[in-house]
């Protein structure tokens, strides 16, 4: 059985946010300004709150419903044509009800399967994979794929960002917020393209995770615990290896040839990491020839968001024939997600 991505789609919330723009808000130098652009590397990206007023203008749900339906117009599927949704986010709006189910009832969709994922930036390539196999079961025909984050709402607009350390300034920076979805079905859409397999793998054993959220309740909350912290420099020397293992695996599941990957959705943490780990696979796993599609410098990091704004570019650019490996790694506990396309 072949299963076929019909559409993508994608939200963002309100105006891009220039480093510039940042800098001026949180009181930082030029120089702060001129280190984004050295080593981060992420132009900009777009925040679910107002900086200046600290309001939440847009929750998870609101981007995820936003994305579903503009992939379902896309796909020309009605709600009711839908039997499975699935979502993937590391920062439900609430812990219940589940963030899926609310944004089933906003797109008219009911009396079918919803499942939410707990998830980082692998979260996305989780959530294909699982209505994958449930597709592939014969137990559902059409599945809507949603996932997103709002990760602003943890932003805290108070701190001197010129006192806290590197692990903790860096999210300032990297993350943004928004959403995307796919329409995944098992009917026969000559000049689809096909999900021909998807794949995730824990690969944390003995390592300390390499990012951390986290979520605070009343008792808790007064912990002292920092709320989010990133080890880049583990990511930094991690990630490639990890993207590179993806690759070979999925190649030789698959008997393709390096030679004959048209395109690469690598992952999308920064501008400049997502650079690097292209040139590794590049120079290491045979893949010069493929055309990278990126976004993470354009939307920032919007963790479980980003694979569907690659998706939706990458289906846009599939000629008959055209082949994709799409690679995601997430450092909180060290997993390795990947999937490949086909348009047949």
């Amino acid at each position: 059985m072949d299963i076929r991505v019909l559409s993508a789609g994608t939200a963002l919330p309100g105006p891009p946010v220039s480093n510039a723009a940042l800098a001026a808000r949180f009181g930082m130098d030029t120089l702060w300004e001129q280190w984004v652009d050295a080593f981060i590397g992420t132009r900009h990206r777009h925040l679910a709150l107002d900086l200046e007023t600290g309001g939440q203008e847009h929750s998870l749900a609101d981007l995820g419903t936003e994305a579903g339906r503009e992939a379902l117009a896309r796909a020309e599927i009605t709600p009711s044509e839908v039997d499975l949704v699935v979502l993937s986010t590391a920062t439900p709006d609430a812990l219940m009800p589940a963030t899926v189910n609310v944004i089933a009832d906003r797109l008219g969709i009911d009396g079918v399967t919803t499942l939410q994922l707990q998830a980082g930036c692998s979260g996305a390539v989780q959530a294909l994979d699982t209505a994958r196999q449930l597709l592939l079961a014969g137990r559902h025909r059409t599945a809507l794929v949603l996932g997103g984050e709002v990760l602003a709402r943890f932003y805290d607009l108070s701190a001197d960002l010129g006192g806290l350390p590197p692990e903790q300034l860096v999210n300032f920076v990297l993350f943004g917020d928004g959403a995307g979805a796919a329409v995944l079905t098992t009917r026969d859409v000559p000049g689809a393209v096909s999900l021909v397999t998807s794949m995730t793998r824990l690969e944390g054993l003995g390592h300390e995770p390499g990012a951390t959220l986290e979520w605070f309740g009343p008792v808790d909350r007064d912990s002292g615990r920092v709320p989010a912290s990133e080890d880049y420099k583990a990511i930094e020397r991690r990630v490639p290896l990890m993207a590179g293992a993806t690759v070979d695996g999925l190649l030789d599941e698959l008997d393709w040839k390096d030679s004959e990957v048209d395109y690469l959705l690598p992952p999308q943490l920064s501008g400049r990491m997502s650079d690097r780990i292209s040139r590794h696979l590049a120079d290491h796993h045979g893949l010069a020839a493929a055309h990278t599609v990126n976004c993470v410098d354009e939307t920032g990091n919007n963790g479980n968001g980003l694979v569907y704004f690659q998706l939706e570019r990458a289906l846009d650019r599939l000629a008959e024939g055209d082949r994709a490996l799409g690679v995601s790694i997430e450092s909180s506990k060290w997993i390795r997600a990947g999937f490949a396309l086909e348009r047949r």
